[in-house]
């Protein structure tokens, strides 16, 4: 079972999808990474692709895309622990953005609060 927060941004579901994928993005609005690279050869993110995060406590851990639709959604495991699921929904005027994590996770939904209000903020200006 997941857990699940959104948020709706006044933003093209594109814009956020670009933001979402963007590993050198990761860190101005995820809160606990500090940094993201891909293994060679890969240069996006796609189903299957290996790379490293470097968490806030300057560990870097290894990554793997588990779940990859171009331009919907991705999920991945951390250190070979499911952890969240990223995703982009349209909307008339903007995009629904959410992140989901693991029932026992649940605490981290905080975390991911704060980073769908610094996605929206990066987009839009809104606080």
């Amino acid at each position: 079972m997941m857990l699940t927060v959104d948020r709706v941004v006044a933003a093209p579901p594109a814009a956020v999808w670009g933001v979402l994928v963007d590993l050198d993005a990761w860190p101005k609005w995820g809160p606990t990474i500090r940094g993201a690279r891909l293994d060679e050869p890969h240069t996006e993110l796609a189903l299957g692709v290996t790379g490293t995060v470097q968490t806030s406590l300057l560990v870097p851990v290894p990554f793997v895309v588990t779940d990859f639709e171009p331009g919907r959604h991705w999920a991945w495991t951390v250190a070979g622990v499911p952890a969240t699921r990223h995703w982009v929904e349209p909307m008339d005027h903007g995009a629904r953005v959410g992140m989901a994590v693991p029932w026992w996770a649940a605490p981290y939904l905080t975390v991911c609060a704060i980073a769908l209000r610094r996605i929206d903020a990066m987009l839009t200006g809104a606080r």
